[in-house]
């Protein structure tokens, strides 16, 4: 049986943060979604069992034959897919969590049954986004001087095409509307140093394809204004959607900031996503 060569903690720390951010992007409309979420106690305790079997075995056959470290054994491969699974499992209790879907009050059965059917959507987005997302040496030939290019108008023009294409997702629905209305100030405020932080991890520490060409060209003070203005051009595109919308229409402005922030945790993954993805697509700026 073959091993691949075993990885360092750093190393582990920082697939696990690709993963969890990659799969917050593949997954993250269906953890907005109001009929996974009664899904999640409407299924058969057996269903959900076979869910979970069925994602394992997806996850397996991904990691073996697309994943990120085409070496692996299947052992590795097995070993990696629970990994993903429980990582999945985590992050979507979190989520449902900061969003107001858990509820300690609710039997055991309903809140298990939440988990796992969002569990195992994340999971996969989990292992899709490790392999797919994860910086190779496809990066090392990327030209160094974008450190004014990242900073001008082609740049936030790229971020916000990448946070309408996340955020159209969840904009439309009727649960912006209900996590607005039902979640308390401090947990929106929460919810939006989340997004804020994970915008900023995508765009400048996971290291995803394209990601070095920021970390390398950004300071300190470069960091935090790239991170700022992303945050804003998400915020600015979650805005415009709910307007385009009539998710804003009739609202008082409290309840329209609070839909705003909303779906500005999709957006602003959209907006760090696309000033990487769709960059790297189109060969770096030129301002």
């Amino acid at each position: 049986m073959k091993f691949s060569p075993p990885r360092t903690p750093a190393q582990s720390l920082q697939e696990y943060g690709r993963g969890i951010a990659g799969g917050l992007m593949f997954s993250l409309p269906l953890l907005f979604t109001m009929e996974v979420w009664f899904a999640g106690f409407m299924l058969h305790p057996a269903r959900l069992a076979l869910y979970v079997v069925a994602t394992f075995g997806v996850l397996l056959a991904y990691n073996r034959f697309a994943g990120l470290r085409s070496d692996a054994s299947w052992w590795e491969c097995a070993i990696d897919s629970v990994e993903e699974m429980g990582l999945g499992l985590v992050l979507s209790a979190a989520i449902l969590w900061l969003l107001g879907r858990l509820d300690v009050a609710d039997d055991w059965l309903v809140i298990m049954g939440k988990i796992v059917i969002e569990g195992m959507t994340v999971a996969i987005g989990v292992s899709v986004g490790t392999a797919q997302l994860g910086g190779g040496q496809s990066d090392a030939g990327m030209e160094n001087d974008e450190s004014e290019s990242s900073a001008g108008l082609s740049q936030l023009a790229i971020a916000f095409c990448g946070a309408v294409l996340f955020a159209s997702n969840v904009a439309p629905t009727e649960e912006i509307l209900v996590l607005a209305e039902e979640n308390s100030p401090l947990k929106l405020l929460l919810l939006a140093l989340v997004s804020f932080l994970l915008g900023s991890y995508v765009l400048f520490f996971a290291e995803f394809r394209g990601a070095q060409q920021f970390a390398r060209a950004a300071n300190m003070a470069g960091l935090v204004r790239g991170a700022i203005s992303t945050y804003a051009v998400a915020l600015a595109a979650s805005a415009l959607m709910l307007f385009f919308f009539g998710r804003l229409d009739g609202e008082t402005i409290s309840l329209c900031v609070a839909q705003i922030v909303v779906v500005g945790l999709p957006a602003s993954l959209g907006a760090s996503a696309g000033r990487l993805l769709l960059q790297g697509n189109a060969g770096g700026g030129d301002d």
